[in-house]
Formats: C-alpha cells, sequence, structure tokens
C-alpha cells in the first residue's frame, strides 16, 4: 500500500494570519539554545537553559549569534520574537517549515529563510529549514532539530580564524549562509555521482528491477535541491543590491561571492537534470533492445522449423500412395533433410549476423 502524503498546509487552514503554528513532524525534539558573543579580543560560549536567558546579549555591543534548534517549542520562539521585536508574520514564517527561500526587510532587521540540504549517514537527502534574523549586532538562527553543517564557523569564532571576530553581524550572516551554499557542492557532487553510476550499469546493461524506481528518486532529489537553490539567487541578489545599513559595503563583496558559487551550483542543476532525463530514455532503449534480441531469437526459432514442420506435414499425411513410406530408409532420409536445412538456416542467419 503506498503512504500517504503529508500535507504541512492542514495544520494552518482557517488560522488567523500571524498564528505561530509548527507545521514540522518533529514534534519531540528537545529545546537547545546556544550563544557566542564575542568581538576581536575574546569570546563567551554559553549553552542557555531558558530563552530568557538570551535577553542580556541583547545590548552587548559585541556581535551575538543565538542558535536556537526545536521549531516544535513555538512558546520559547514568541518569547525570544517579543525580545527582539519580531513581526508575528516572521514568527509564523520560522515555524512555517514550507517556507520558500526569501528575504523580507523589516525596520530594524532582515528575516532571511535559507533550506539546509545534505546526506545523512544512509545517503538520503535530508532538507531543513533555517531561518535567520539580521540585526544591528546579532543574528538569530532558527532551526528544526539538533545537528547542522556550522561546526567550521563555530571553530572559526572559537579559535579567531579568519576576519570573523574582526566584522560585524552582516559578516557572521554571510559565512553562515556561506556553509550551507558551500554544502550544496557536496550534496550536488554525490548526486552527481549517483547519477553517473546509474548510466554506467544501464550503458553496460547491468541494471535491475530498481533502475526505475533510482531514476524516480534521483529526479526528485534533483528538484528538491533546485527548488532550493532558485529562489535563493533572488535572496542574494536582493541582498547584494540593497542599500540597508545593516549589510557594510564592505561585506557586499562576500555576498557576491556566494551569488557565484550559486550560479555554478545551478549550471551543475541543470546539467544533471538533462542527464536524469536522458538516463529514462537510455532504460527505455536499453529494455526495447533486450525485448528486440529476444523475439529476435524467437523469430529465427520459428522461422527454421516452419521448413521442418512442413516436411514434418507431408510426410504424417494419411495416404495409401506416398512413396517415401515404402522406402526403407525413408525415416532417415528425412531426419537427414531436416537437419541439413536446420544447419544450412543457422548458416545463413550467422552470415546475415542475425544470430
Amino acid at each position: 500500500m503506498a503512504k500517504k502524503r503529508t500535507h504541512l498546509f492542514k495544520k494552518k487552514l482557517g488560522q488567523i494570519p500571524g498564528s505561530v503554528i509548527y507545521t514540522g513532524e518533529r514534534a519531540k525534539e528537545k529545546l537547545f539554545i546556544e550563544v557566542f558573543d564575542y568581538n576581536k579580543d575574546q569570546y563567551i560560549e554559553k549553552e542557555l537553559q531558558t530563552v530568557e536567558e538570551s535577553f542580556d546579549f541583547k545590548l552587548s555591543d559585541s556581535t551575538t549569534w543565538i542558535n536556537l534548534n526545536g521549531l516544535n517549542h513555538v512558546s520559547a520562539i514568541e518569547t525570544l520574537g517579543e525580545n527582539y521585536n519580531l513581526h508575528p508574520l516572521v514568527l509564523e514564517d520560522i515555524v512555517n517549515i514550507s517556507q520558500r527561500p526569501k528575504i523580507d526587510e523589516h525596520e530594524d532587521y532582515l528575516f532571511i529563510v535559507v533550506k539546509m540540504l545534505y546526506y545523512d549517514t544512509s545517503e538520503k537527502m535530508v532538507s531543513e529549514q533555517v531561518s535567520f534574523v539580521l540585526g544591528k549586532h546579532y543574528v538569530l538562527t532558527f532551526q528544526e532539530a539538533e545537528g547542522d553543517i556550522f561546526d567550521g564557523v563555530r571553530d572559526r569564532i572559537r579559535q579567531a580564524k579568519g576576519r570573523v571576530r574582526n566584522m560585524q553581524a552582516d559578516y557572521l550572516l554571510y559565512i553562515l549562509i556561506d556553509a550551507i551554499v558551500d554544502h550544496y557542492f557536496s550534496v550536488i557532487e554525490l548526486l552527481g555521482n549517483k547519477i553517473e553510476d546509474l548510466e554506467s550499469d544501464i550503458f553496460t546493461g547491468n541494471i535491475n528491477d530498481d533502475a526505475t524506481k533510482n531514476i524516480q528518486n534521483l529526479k526528485r532529489e534533483i528538484l528538491r535541491v533546485r527548488r532550493s537553490i532558485f529562489p535563493l539567487r533572488e535572496v542574494i541578489n536582493r541582498i547584494e543590491k540593497n542599500k540597508n545599513t545593516l549589510i557594510h559595503k564592505k561585506t557586499i563583496t562576500y555576498y557576491r561571492d556566494i551569488y557565484d558559487h550559486l550560479i555554478q551550483v545551478s549550471e551543475n542543476i541543470d546539467i544533471y537534470r538533462e542527464m536524469i532525463w536522458s538516463l529514462m530514455d537510455m532504460y527505455i532503449t536499453t529494455i526495447s533492445n533486450k525485448m528486440n534480441e529476444v523475439m529476435k531469437v524467437l523469430t529465427i526459432m520459428a522461422s527454421i522449423f516452419i521448413p521442418l514442420t512442413f516436411i514434418a506435414g507431408i510426410y504424417g499425411m494419411n495416404f495409401n500412395y506416398i512413396p517415401e513410406l515404402q522406402f526403407k530408409y525413408g525415416y532417415f532420409a528425412v531426419w537427414g533433410v531436416m537437419i541439413v536445412i536446420f544447419l544450412a538456416m543457422l548458416y545463413y542467419f550467422k552470415r546475415k549476423k542475425w544470430l
């Protein structure tokens, strides 16, 4: 029995705009809040037990990164949103995991939605929504569950690698989005390897009954990546051309680098998308060729036995006066004729390269 699809919008039907309702399926995730507060000379890293513990960092002159994991904890998100004066529609979009990548400009902050993609240990593609709120001295990130691809960013803050400790919150937002975009390359590389392996199997005839299913799974994965990346190009393009004071001029160049990477990933997606469509055509052609081979063999066998059946039919007719019936070696002679015809036809088919 086919598994029913989950309708993410069903929970929001008939609700008032601005209603903060979690639309995902991870309702048992634990609330995890971590804070990185840093400047050029020092940094603080803390795991918070409650949302209220993060309120003191709002007045800090240093750069603060507050990361909240667990979108099912709606009350905690609402409390954090009230402290940072987030609009109710922003809070609604944070817990609505079916959001399209986008950017919304508000008076004193920017709200950005990005899709984080990665393969788990079983090579199953995972898509998770990550929401960013960029303020003057802070970046808020909201994730559905614990575990992400930002460990490199955390290490850079701890060890003061690169420019992160010397730059402001807009640069922190850049390196977080850049980490997501860089991981797109890993996803695309693994996806490309899957496509090339399947293409090689189909070309060499080493295919099984799951080939059609594998092609459909690859098609769904490439469409998921495409839906995540193409809208993000618009987001980065708006940041690059935006004159918002939260994005400094010296940081714009870095966002242009992200846009270049997205263009490169998009080109690879288009290539792999065409390859997947050609895989289906190649698979159908391979199956047709195999069927043609079977039909060719059956046709040749039928062609061989048609004259033999004709001889056997003549020889077996119930007439009293058939000369060969009185011949002592007539039976063996008929067998000899049929064998000669059989071998002659095999030779003819081989010479025509039909066998």
